[in-house]
């Protein structure tokens, strides 16, 4: 079924989602290529049946994501991602039920990609790795958290789920950035 999805969302040119994923490069520090990481978090998106929801990624270096880490979580240093939900305190994997049609919005993922470039080891595929952690901030948007053993399982097992039926779809083998936490 996803292999549908996927071929139908991303290789067909003229075919686009319900609604927007809005992915901006707000840096210049490392080379950054929208397409293959726009075309895989479609991919997710419709993984997680999240597809009818807007969804912002927005693309910084180490100085902008520092800056943003230094604001939202009193930490003064550059980090991979960071989520900010549009529907806050979602139970772990809810999706949300909007009201409203302006509410059919999941937030917006900042991912630290002159940081994320720096942590890739030589063997590691730079985009596979944008995509893991894309979609460890959407898991975010969704209410997971890992703040404890149990909520990071949970989180663990979700990514997981996800990476495996998008690795099916690509043929990559992608593991979840939260597999080491605890």
């Amino acid at each position: 079924m996803h292999r549908f999805l996927y071929e139908r969302f991303l290789k067909c040119p003229g075919c686009l989602p319900e609604m927007s994923l809005v992915l901006r490069n707000l840096q210049r520090a490392v080379p950054l290529r929208r397409v293959p990481l726009r075309q895989r978090m479609e991919a997710v998106r419709s993984i997680l049946g999240v597809q009818k929801f807007d969804l912002g990624i927005i693309c910084v270096d180490n100085k902008s994501i520092q800056h943003i880490n230094r604001i939202y979580r009193q930490k003064n240093i550059p980090t991979d991602v960071l989520s900010f939900p549009f529907h806050e305190n979602l139970k772990a994997g809810e999706i949300p039920q909007p009201d409203f049609p302006d509410d059919y919005n999941l937030g917006d993922i900042f991912l630290g990609v002159e940081y994320i470039f720096q942590q890739c080891k030589e063997n590691e595929d730079y985009y596979d790795i944008l995509t893991v952690t894309a979609t460890h901030g959407l898991c975010h948007l969704l209410g997971f958290t890992h703040s404890t053993e149990a909520t990071w399982q949970q989180m663990y097992q979700k990514e997981k789920q996800v990476l495996e039926e998008l690795g099916r779809c690509t043929g990559a083998r992608l593991h979840p950035l939260s597999r080491n936490l605890f």
